[in-house]
């Protein structure tokens, strides 16, 4: 029995710290500690922050609610423009300097743990950019602190998580060894695939995955050829020092925010195609309530819009529209078409049937499923019927997917299929950000694309099967328009990729 009596006071013990305060404690002493350094160090490095800050911006369009985790002075927040920003920081000192410099009614700072929920929930939100740079290697729980993101997130959030790679490890170690860098606390070098597996635990896709700065120092002309160009080269990006990853909430938690049978609005381009028409207006299917066909007619020398004028009289209970185009090409006829839709869907289906509009209802499926934002057909995945796409064509095709694969940072298939769906309100914020790329695309197709990657939605290829033109000749003209396309790439290469 012990010798204490009963009712006695218990005597408590001081609680240790845990270790996680410890480490959290640690990070914030040597951040308030060489405040002044630090800065001296980002002035010394401003070519290599700065060229990371064109990056971001190229990423984030401005007029976002951002957050800023592990702040610092606010330098980067204030350089992405937003509408609204927070920025947290351990660092007393550092929000001190944020306030003095930033301070503004659009930005905010806020001293203390930026992946503690009580912190996080003073911060406000939801927000559409939720930035981590250089801030996982310091976390004791980097899981955790995904997770703890979460009640700040609505289904467009994006997670841009910025951290070095432990290819450099040995560099910067001998740095801070030779006193050419600030020693560091104890970090956890994370590399991308542990990340990309912590996101995936607290419910997050991820999206993109990028690598930067291959020379961090700054040489006049070289440094720039070599980061903009030779390090964005497959294999030779390995070698950068900076590697970044774009993730989502997962869709599924916000499956009860989609309607399941939304309203859908397909645009359907026509020039010359008055041979397909009776046919096409047959096939169509029936979507959501509220849902609407529009034939854009575009320039014809056949009799496409009588052809189109006649269906629509003929079928008055199906819900088509007649648009006359005054601009020229696809694109115009497509941004018409968006232009004048009411449904919470725009889809776009060629009048030459290529795509069977019968697929229609699969896009919008995948759609409503949270599986991407922009839909894009594939029709390299089955084999073709017919004479559907010459053999050049294939090889075109093949080639310009590849090569978007790597400009957009996402898996696409088929860049030249004419059918691609998306939400109204995505396609509202591309159209907003479009002088980003201007107003370039003959198409339609690519200003989807590259106003998608640029907003970094998720595109998800739906194979179909593709089938031959029963009634007069394509549009296309494989080498002009390659010629076209090939420019196109170039110029969107140097907007997402060459920064």
């Amino acid at each position: 029995m012990s010798g204490s009596s009963v009712g006695a006071p218990e005597r408590r013990r001081a609680r240790a710290p845990a270790p996680t305060d410890r480490i959290r404690d640690e990070v914030r002493h040597f951040f308030d500690e060489n405040h002044e350094g630090i800065e001296r160090a980002r002035r010394a490095r401003r070519y290599f922050y700065g060229y990371l800050t064109r990056v971001i911006q190229a990423r984030v369009p401005p007029g976002q609610r951002v957050l800023d985790i592990g702040c610092g002075s606010g330098h980067l927040l204030a350089a992405l423009g937003p509408s609204a920003g927070v920025g947290i920081d351990l660092s007393s000192r550092a929000v001190a300097t944020a306030r003095a410099a930033h301070g503004s009614t659009a930005l905010r700072f806020i001293e203390g743990d930026g992946t503690d929920p009580e912190t996080l929930a003073t911060a406000g939100g939801p927000f559409d950019i939720v930035m981590m740079f250089n801030v996982v290697t310091h976390l004791s729980d980097a899981q955790q602190a995904f997770e703890n993101l979460q009640p700040l997130c609505h289904s467009r959030t994006r997670v841009l998580v910025y951290s070095y790679s432990r290819v450099w490890q040995p560099v910067l170690r001998t740095a801070e060894l030779l006193g050419w860098k600030l020693r560091q606390p104890a970090e956890s070098w994370l590399p991308p695939e542990e990340i990309a597996q912590m996101l995936a635990l607290a419910d997050f896709e991820v999206l993109r995955r990028e690598r930067h700065v291959v020379c961090p120092m700054h040489i006049p002309l070289l440094a720039d050829f070599l980061n903009r160009y030779v390090g964005r080269l497959p294999l030779v990006d390995a070698f950068s020092l900076m590697f970044g990853i774009v993730a989502r909430p997962a869709p599924h938690l916000f499956a009860a925010t989609r309607s399941p049978h939304p309203s859908t609005s397909v645009v359907i381009p026509c020039r010359n195609e008055a041979g397909h028409v009776p046919s096409l207006v047959a096939r169509l299917p029936e979507l959501g309530a509220g849902s609407e066909f529009i034939f854009v007619e575009g320039n014809s020398t056949d009799d496409t819009e009588a052809a189109l004028r006649r269906a629509i009289a003929e079928n008055p209970g199906r819900p088509l529209r007649f648009l006359k185009q005054t601009g020229r090409g696809k694109g115009d006829a497509v941004r018409l078409g968006f232009s004048a839709a009411k449904g919470e869907v725009l889809l776009i289906l060629d009048a030459d049937m290529g795509v069977a509009p019968e697929d229609v209802p699969k896009f919008v499926r995948a759609l409503v499923a949270g599986k991407g934002e922009l839909i894009n057909g594939s029709r390299m995945v089955y084999p073709m019927e017919g004479r559907a796409m010459r053999f050049l064509n294939i090889l075109g095709n093949k080639f310009f997917a590849f090569l978007f694969t790597w400009l957009l940072g996402q898996q696409v298939r088929d860049t030249l299929c004419g059918t691609k769906a998306l939400y109204r309100r995505d396609y509202e914020t591309i159209a907003a950000n479009r002088a980003f790329f201007g107003d370039f695309d003959p198409f339609g197709d690519f200003d989807l694309l590259f106003g998608a990657a640029r907003l970094n939605l998720g595109i998800v290829d739906v194979a179909v099967r593709y089938h031959a033109r029963q009634h007069g000749v394509t549009n296309i003209s494989r080498f002009r328009h390659g010629w076209l396309l090939l420019q196109m790439s170039a110029f969107a290469a140097r907007k997402l990729k060459f920064l």
